[in-house]
C-alpha cells in the first residue's frame, strides 16, 4: 500500500511539472468607444508556456451578441496561439461580456474580457472633437 501511495504521489508531482499552461498578452480587451456596425472583431494572443502541446477543447460568451473562435490545432510549447471575438455592434450602448476557455491546462477554465460602448457614428466623432480640444 506504501508503495501505491508513493507511486501516486510521484504521477501527481510529474504531472504538475510538466502541465499545460497559457500566458494571455491581455485578459481584457476595452473597444473603447466604437461607432455602430463598425467591426466588432478582436484578438486576445496567448503564449503556450507550459511542456506539453496546449489544447483549447471550447470557447463560449455569456450571450449571443459575442462569438469567440478558437484555434483549431494544438499550441504547442512556446508557441503563440489566438482567440478571434467578434461583438455585434448594431447594438448601442455600453457592454461588458466574458469570454470562458476551456482547456486542458492546469486550471482547466479561463476567463477572458470584452467592454466598450457602441455609439452611433455622429456621437463617436463628437467625442473626439470634445477630447481634442481638452488636449
Amino acid at each position: 500500500m506504501r508503495k501505491l501511495y508513493v507511486f501516486l504521489a510521484l504521477v501527481f508531482i510529474g504531472t504538475g511539472i510538466t502541465a499545460q499552461d497559457f500566458k494571455f498578452e491581455k485578459d481584457v480587451i476595452n473597444y473603447g468607444q466604437v461607432e455602430q456596425n463598425s467591426n466588432g472583431e478582436r484578438t486576445f494572443v496567448f503564449t503556450n508556456v507550459g511542456k506539453a502541446p496546449l489544447i483549447i477543447k471550447n470557447v463560449q460568451s455569456t450571450c449571443g451578441c459575442t462569438v469567440p473562435k478558437k484555434p483549431e490545432k494544438p499550441i504547442m510549447p512556446g508557441e503563440k496561439g489566438e482567440i478571434k471575438v467578434s461583438y455585434d455592434t448594431k447594438r448601442l450602448g455600453g457592454f461588458s461580456k466574458s469570454i470562458i476557455i476551456y482547456s486542458n491546462a492546469l486550471a482547466g477554465r479561463k476567463v477572458i474580457k470584452i467592454r466598450g460602448s457602441v455609439m452611433k457614428p455622429e456621437a463617436v466623432k463628437l467625442e473626439k472633437k470634445k477630447s481634442l480640444l481638452h488636449n
